[in-house]
């Protein structure tokens, strides 16, 4: 059974800077793309970020330029770094594993103005 656990959200002033973790268990996060999504209170699910197992980026355009995707294998952990951050980007940040649709619980980024 595939788990995913996210850290590194908490409260963060506009124009700030914060890097969210996902650790995955088990071996099949090598082989798997791994994606980003958030959830903002009141709206739907949003993709942000996806890396491939070969590390292959892309990017909503909603994060281009401001988030950055990438992945450690040997750490088994996905990450989302987030710079210049807005009031928007105040939601629930969830990660995925694509091969088994598996998702965390998510952590809460807020940012304040």
């Amino acid at each position: 059974q595939v788990q995913l656990v996210e850290s590194g959200g908490g409260l963060v002033q506009a124009g700030g800077s914060l890097r969210l973790s996902c650790a995955a268990s088990g071996s099949i996060f090598r082989s798997s793309a791994m994606a980003w999504y958030r959830r903002a209170p009141g709206k739907q699910r949003e993709f942000l970020a996806g890396i491939s197992s070969g590390g292959s980026t892309n990017y909503a355009d909603s994060v281009k330029g401001r988030f950055t995707i990438s992945r450690d294998n040997a750490k088994n952990t996905v990450y989302l770094q987030m710079n210049s951050l807005k009031p928007e980007d105040t939601a629930v940040y969830y990660c995925n594993l694509r091969l088994l649709e598996v998702w965390g619980q998510g952590t809460l980024v807020t940012v304040s103005s």
